[in-house]
């Protein structure tokens, strides 16, 4: 049996990841693919425990940067060897809510970590399986706070300890995704998520297209492009 596809998507907070892994499931579907969802931290009952540590602690102590990053590490151990790459083998596709680029942006870029010691960490804690595309959906900081707040509004969600970090801290933390996307072009693609959903949609269906299924389709044109600050600049 062929091996699945491992798909990850990343970005900043209030990007729309969880809705658009949950389109191109659908997608896949109809495709005739057998694919699974899953997200990080999270994907296991242990990796879940995990992430309400993270996220809220119930004992009203955060964890320190340190203890952070370790729970994340722990909770993506768990994720690829009792999940991922079982499913993998399997010839499931799998699409993933963050994976090991969110470390190194979030505890990299934003905390400050030493980026190589992040990335052998990671590769440690995810037993040296890379995603065969990263899906960027690229917010700037400013969108991204308007559609948390819109969300919290609305009782979709309820605010985080990661999601009320400073605006410095949002800045570079999208950089840093920027950055990482230039260094691997070949494995990310970055989409510009502040658009309508449905373009968004179309778009990320004309990557796995090309990418997966070998179809002459063109990807759709971005008739607004996204203005990035360019992250590499002096």
């Amino acid at each position: 049996m062929a091996t699945g596809k491992f798909i990850t998507f990343e970005g900043p907070e209030g990007g729309g990841k969880s809705t658009h892994i949950q389109k191109l499931a659908i997608f896949l579907g109809s495709q005739g693919i057998d694919v699974i969802t899953t997200r990080e931290p999270g994907g296991t009952a242990l990796g879940e425990k995990i992430r309400a540590l993270i996220q809220h602690s119930a004992e009203g102590t955060a964890p320190v940067d340190r203890a952070e990053l370790l729970l994340f590490l722990a909770s993506r151990a768990q994720h690829v060897q009792e999940l991922i790459q079982p499913m993998l083998r399997a010839g499931r596709w799998v699409l993933c809510d963050r994976f090991c680029d969110s470390t190194l942006a979030y505890q990299g870029f934003g905390r400050g970590f030493d980026i190589q010691q992040l990335q052998l960490l990671n590769d440690f804690a995810a037993n040296h399986l890379v995603p065969d595309l990263t899906l960027l959906l690229d917010i700037s900081p400013a969108t991204s706070r308007q559609r948390l707040a819109r969300r919290h509004r609305e009782g979709v969600s309820a605010p985080d300890r990661i999601e009320a970090e400073s605006h410095d801290f949002h800045v570079r933390l999208r950089n840093g995704f920027l950055t990482l996307a230039q260094q691997e072009k070949a494995r990310f693609q970055v989409v510009n998520a502040e658009r309508e959903q449905s373009l968004v949609e179309r778009e990320i269906c004309e990557i796995i297209k090309q990418r997966f299924f070998s179809l002459s389709s063109s990807p759709t044109p971005n008739p607004q492009p996204l203005q990035l600050p360019n992250p590499y600049a002096n």
